[in-house]
């Protein structure tokens, strides 16, 4: 009997150190990644295709790949569906005019990356203010709005960060803001 317990034991111990790596391999769960004292979080809600997402796209100096990669796919041409690659600066640029207007509302987005298809017609299309090499193909650009922020008010946090480049769209209720060359119009 004495045998069988140590056996018991022993495979129970092995069992329970097996699990303890394969959970300490699994990644930070979103709840758990959000409430470190360090982690930077983003939420939007799409104008267009009316999806939400809140994401913890950092902690400290480095960014979170599955972030990421979530934050690529939501920000997708919503004209075509394709998926481009975000600059994480980008990211960082939000979260710092969300710090610099105190405020817990989500960023609307009007648009995120544009293929160059969808760029091209919409500067033959659209109501103008497309550029021809629009950052946005870049995926290093967003057109966003927040509820209950005016639209100046976004578009003077944005500008006094001096970083990138900073779009007030008043008759089209938007501020652009992009991680190129500091400039506004």
């Amino acid at each position: 009997m004495l045998k069988l317990q140590k056996h018991s034991r022993r495979l129970f111990l092995g069992h329970a150190a097996r699990l303890m790596v394969a959970g300490a391999a699994l990644p930070l769960a979103k709840p758990a990644l959000a409430s470190l004292p360090n982690a930077r979080t983003l939420a939007f809600d799409h104008t267009h295709t009316g999806e939400r997402l809140s994401v913890a796209f950092a902690v400290g100096e480095h960014y979170v790949p599955n972030a990421l990669n979530r934050l690529n796919f939501f920000l997708r041409d919503h004209y075509s569906g394709e998926v481009g690659s975000i600059d994480p600066q980008l990211f960082d640029l939000l979260f710092k005019v969300k710090q610099e207007l105190a405020c817990e509302q989500p960023f609307q987005v009007i648009s995120g990356y544009r293929c160059a298809d969808t760029n091209t017609r919409l500067r033959h299309t659209g109501g103008g203010g497309v550029a021809k090499q629009s950052l946005h193909m870049l995926g290093k650009a967003i057109d966003i709005r927040v509820a209950g922020v005016p639209l100046d008010d976004l578009r003077d946090a944005a500008i006094s960060l001096g970083v990138g480049g900073v779009g007030f769209y008043a008759r089209s209720q938007f501020v652009h803001l992009d991680t190129g060359r500091v400039r506004s119009w």
